[in-house]
């Protein structure tokens, strides 16, 4: 990647922020904790780089083309006390292996996004919760306030802006380390495989990392295999951008260009909850020149996708937009084919990802919120048969996950039941696939690249 340095001095007073609605704020009660920490974030230096940005808004245009697959995973939300060496490495040890297997198995290159190093707000339903007739301030992801549920934990603190900073931060270095200092080297392949509790999963990725050893060993001998090449990965970071304080603050002019780029991360997007085309995310999107998403759930019309091509994409740039589809298993089929259809000869121009977890939630007889693994790969599967019978490119998919052996998605080779949530159920928000369960998704989903190839 570039490394180019970027201006500090921040964008937001150019614009004028302040008079569009902006949902899924927080609501800050001190405007002075609010400055000093506004203040510090603008003086930071940048967490991503421009040119950095600008290498994966080239990849992304791959996908777009169908030339790539976009494979984006991580935590639901990230948590400052969950930011330890431990917890980052197997994450990207996951995703690690699964492009692992989506490359070789379907043969094509495979972009790696991750989840992480700003995945610290979340949306929610309802401002409040009650819990035994006390009634508190939603939890609203640690960039905000705190999962216990007490007054204070629960109140809104803008100091938490900049512990995510220095969270961010750190997870950042911690990936850069893994990913260009060996760690990733492709003749490491079985390495990634220690440390996780067995499988059927973990079994058939063995086989596979064998018959890649083999690969390897025949091109280096054959002097065609790059050692460098083989030795590092790109691999970049995404979140939703939620705060808008936080990413406004960490908002730089390229020092190059003069262009504006949020440096909270390389790729960027937008929820179902804030897509509006006159809300401040969708026009704080349309001004930084990241490479941006946007997620579709089921009430997307032909209408919102044309409205949010035309301000996020006007030059229709392959790379720039990604439109993120969170239908649930049973709805994707019938909806997904009008969304296509409505772009029509600029399919090429957007890359579009599947989100298969979101629309497939539900609650357990224990109360604990889950998602059947069965539901997840059938929502990709009807993706997948959206876009051939369309003749479009299914782009990629975006999942949530986690390196750890959790106990909060159910099916999978493990047959993990309703009975086995409490076990290891250790999200604070949404339910994850576990390392397991990642890997089956893998071999299924190079299955489907491969069948259509």
């Amino acid at each position: 990647m570039t490394t180019d340095v970027t201006e500090q001095p921040p964008i937001g007073h150019h614009f004028d922020w302040g008079n569009l609605p902006a949902k899924q704020q927080p609501t800050w009660s001190d405007a002075e904790a609010l400055d000093q920490a506004v203040a510090r974030l603008k003086g930071f230096p940048p967490l991503v780089f421009a040119g950095e940005c600008d290498v994966l808004r080239e990849k992304l245009g791959a996908v777009a083309r169908g030339e790539a697959f976009l494979l984006q995973g991580g935590d639901c939300a990230e948590t400052l006390e969950g930011v330890t060496g431990p917890n980052i490495r197997n994450r990207i040890k996951t995703i690690l292996q699964m492009a692992v297997v989506l490359t070789y198995g379907a043969g094509m290159p495979v972009v790696k996004v991750g989840r992480l190093a700003g995945q610290f707000a979340k949306p929610r339903s309802s401002d409040t919760e009650t819990r035994d007739g006390v009634t508190l301030p939603a939890y609203r992801g640690d960039m905000v306030n705190g999962f216990e549920f007490s007054p204070e934990a629960r109140a809104h603190n803008p100091a938490r802006m900049v512990d995510v900073y220095h969270a961010s931060s750190s997870t950042l270095n911690l990936v850069r380390a893994f990913t260009s200092g060996g760690y990733a080297d492709l003749r490491s392949v079985h390495t990634w495989n220690k440390g996780f509790l067995s499988s059927p999963a973990q079994a058939r990725y063995e086989q596979m990392a064998t018959e890649i050893d083999r690969a390897v060993r025949f091109l280096e001998a054959s002097g065609v295999a790059d050692a460098e090449e083989l030795r590092r990965v790109e691999f970049y970071s995404s979140h939703e951008a939620l705060v808008l304080d936080y990413e406004r603050a960490l908002t730089r002019r390229d020092s190059r260009t003069g262009l504006p780029y949020n440096t909270s991360g390389h790729f960027i997007w937008a929820g179902e909850r804030t897509r509006d085309l006159d809300g401040a995310h969708i026009d704080f999107l349309s001004r930084v020149h990241n490479p941006i998403g946007v997620k579709l759930g089921p009430t997307a019309t032909r209408d919102d996708v044309l409205g949010l091509l035309d301000k996020l994409d006007p030059e229709r740039t392959p790379g720039r937009l990604t439109f993120i589809t969170r239908m649930g298993a049973d709805k994707i089929r019938d909806l997904l084919p009008p969304l296509l259809e409505s772009v029509g000869e600029e399919a090429g121009k957007v890359a579009w990802v599947c989100d298969p977890m979101h629309g497939n939630t539900f609650a357990s007889p224990s109360g604990h919120k889950t998602r059947r693994f069965e539901d997840v790969i059938d929502e990709v599967a009807g993706f997948f048969e959206v876009h051939r019978a369309l003749g479009t490119w299914p782009g990629g998919i975006h999942i949530e996950l986690t390196g750890n052996d959790v106990t909060e998605c159910v099916g999978g080779s493990g047959a993990l039941d309703v009975q086995d949530l409490g076990l290891r159920y250790e999200t604070v928000c949404d339910p994850r696939l576990n390392h397991q369960q990642s890997l089956d998704m893998a071999f299924q989903v190079a299955a489907m690249l491969e069948a259509g190839r």
